[in-house]
């Protein structure tokens, strides 16, 4: 099993930063592409933030520029620092993993319970 633990959400002004990071655990032999995605109340989730094992990233239209995602391959961590926040940006953030799992393994999809992240005007 594999599990996603997220942390660092939480209530921030207009303009603020925050930075959101996620653990991955559990029978890993590898991880391809790590991210975030977010879905505000009444919205379809959307992804934030991806990026692959070599390191190319991709970003939703809405947050580039205001938003840096960065892996840690050894630890198996991903973290997004967010900032220029605004109140569109409220949402739940998931980390989302495609995870091989053995060396012989094929890839499958995990996500994480989410982080609530609030941003006032």
């Amino acid at each position: 099993q594999v599990q996603l633990v997220e942390s660092g959400g939480g209530l921030v002004q207009a303009g603020g930063s925050l930075r959101l990071s996620c653990a991955a655990s559990g029978s890993i032999f590898s991880i391809n592409d790590i991210g975030w995605y977010r879905q505000a109340p009444g919205k379809q989730r959307e992804l934030v933030a991806r990026i692959s094992q070599g390191g190319v990233t991709k970003y939703a239209d809405s947050v580039k520029g205001r938003v840096t995602i960065s892996r840690d391959n050894a630890k198996n961590t991903v973290s997004l620092q967010m900032s220029s926040l605004k109140p569109e940006d409220t949402a739940v953030y998931y980390c989302h993993a495609v995870v091989r799992t053995g060396r012989w393994s094929s890839l499958h999809d995990y996500w994480g319970q989410g982080t609530q992240v609030t941003v006032s005007s």
